[in-house]
């Protein structure tokens, strides 16, 4: 199944809601991608932002967000995306649902935050074995064993990737939570599925040698990756060639405009750096979300 969009936008949060808000608003097909529970602005309380009297829950804000995007005429979908690539005219997002959504202009606006396991030896090993990019590192693994660590979509969709390139793959989780297809996927594979247990230690001198699991196994590994929830901004966005900050990689290179060094790809919110405010989200998002349009509005023009 597939569908055709103006603007898709990435994260349901601040940045995103208020991107989807302007682009509909100028006419154009809209589907607005993530869930609210995710955004970092969810747990919070906002007494700082202008014009808000009082304190208000940030899953409150969020909620009558989503209301306005609904209103407005934008369609909304809780689906993770698996892989973004260039295609005719635009861009193709493959979700986690099996959909195929075409576009002529996206919007990253997913934050920046990592999940981490939070285990020894993780944040020692990072770069010397542990990695949170599969798309990335992928190709430094070929003939090697690793294992992907994660409960979603991008853990299973991960592990499928590097049966491209390792000789051996695991996944390791405590219960599976993805659509039936990747599950399918998974059973259909040379992948070794380690269920019910979690990570509780990674060892290693300078590389990563041994994951050591609750259950006690030990699993002799190359490499780990760490895949918990959604595929993050940073690799999806590298998918496409986004360039990321030279001194951190850790954000989105976007201008006033919020372009990024690619045409039709834009950021706006926390994947654009500090300050982590809601107001530089909503701003940024507006910014994003008219610049989307116009760019959609001319290609179809000049088509």
């Amino acid at each position: 199944m597939s569908e055709k969009k103006d603007v898709v936008i990435i994260g349901a949060g601040p940045a995103g809601i208020q991107a989807a808000i302007h682009a509909v608003r100028k006419k154009c097909s809209v589907l607005l991608l993530g869930r609210i529970e995710r955004s970092a602005l969810y747990s919070a309380h906002v007494e700082n932002y202008a014009c808000v009297e009082g304190v208000k829950t940030g899953q409150e804000l969020l909620e009558a967000g989503i209301a306005q995007v609904k209103q407005f005429g934008a369609e909304l979908a809780e689906d993770d995306v698996l892989k973004i690539s260039e295609g005719d005219g635009g861009f193709v997002l493959n979700l986690e649902s099996g959909i195929t959504v075409s576009t002529r202009a996206i919007i990253f606006a997913n934050g920046t935050s990592r999940k981490k396991l939070k285990v020894p030896g993780e944040k020692e090993l990072f770069g010397k074995g542990v990695s949170y990019c599969v798309d990335c590192d992928a190709n430094f693994y070929r003939g090697a064993t690793v294992a992907v660590v994660g409960n979603a979509s991008a853990a299973i969709d991960g592990a499928l990737t590097l049966t491209g390139y390792a000789s051996k793959v695991y996944l390791v989780s405590r219960e599976l939570s993805a659509s039936q297809d990747l599950v399918s996927k998974l059973a259909d594979s040379a992948i070794e599925h380690v269920s019910g247990t979690w990570v509780s230690e990674i060892q290693g001198d300078d590389a990563v040698q041994t994951l050591v699991l609750e259950d006690g196994q030990q699993l002799a590994l190359d490499g780990v990756f760490i895949e918990l929830g959604a595929k993050g901004a940073m690799e999806l966005a590298l998918e496409i060639g986004v360039q990321l900050d030279m001194d951190t990689m850790s954000h989105i290179e976007a201008n006033k405009k919020t372009q990024t060094n690619i045409a039709g790809v834009y950021a706006a919110g926390d994947i654009t750096g500090h300050p982590y405010q809601m107001a530089k989200a909503v701003g940024e998002g507006c910014v994003a979300g008219m610049e989307a349009a116009s760019f959609a509005k001319k290609q179809k023009r000049d088509e």
